[in-house]
């Protein structure tokens, strides 16, 4: 049976924000980070990353540059005895190569991640601190929940009614693990 996941946006998320993070030097966890994480895996979920890296595409950061970033974040949560269950990012720039399905707010990460590791999509959790972060909830169910920290205070006036807006990530697991108990009971 298909279980569901925690899709989190990463830069703003998950780490602090920096605009275009091309040094691996740079990558810092948001407090409460692997905790939340953990929460989320006990309660059932996956947890993927999703990540639009539009400054590939853009030239001011190379593949092997993102690559090392990633990495980072890897190292950075396993020495807290986390690891993922994927991450996901979109190269693109609508700008540069015009619409891929790939870039949030568009589903193609979602829906990859879903094949892959047999995922609920309407089951599933659509977190992070832009609006474009939850919008795939809109196409492929499951719930949106907005992140006051990175970009989201300032996001925050432009979500919909039935997004959920929570402080951080520990916030949102929190919730998530509120609402997956009672619908178990």
């Amino acid at each position: 049976m298909s279980r569901p996941a925690a899709f989190l946006d990463r830069d703003g998320t998950i780490l602090t924000e920096r605009v275009y993070v091309a040094d691996a030097a740079d990558v810092v966890l948001l407090p409460g980070t692997v905790p939340a994480m953990e929460a989320l895996r006990a309660a059932g979920l996956a947890i993927v990353v999703v990540t639009n890296q539009s400054g590939i595409e853009k030239g001011l950061y190379s593949l092997p540059q993102y690559r090392a970033v990633a990495r980072r974040v890897d190292e950075l949560l396993a020495a807290e005895g986390f690891r993922l269950d994927a991450t996901y990012f979109c190269p693109h720039h609508p700008d540069e190569s015009g619409p891929c399905d790939c870039r949030k707010p568009g589903t193609g990460m979602h829906r990859r991640a879903a094949e892959t590791l047999d995922l609920d999509l309407a089951r599933s959790f659509y977190v992070g601190d832009k609006v474009k972060d939850m919008l795939p909830a809109a196409e492929l169910g499951g719930q949106g929940i907005l992140v006051r920290t990175g970009f989201g205070t300032e996001s925050e006036p432009s979500v919909d009614d039935d997004v959920w807006v929570v402080d951080d990530l520990r916030a949102a697991a929190e919730r998530i693990v509120e609402v997956m108990g009672s619908a178990v009971r």
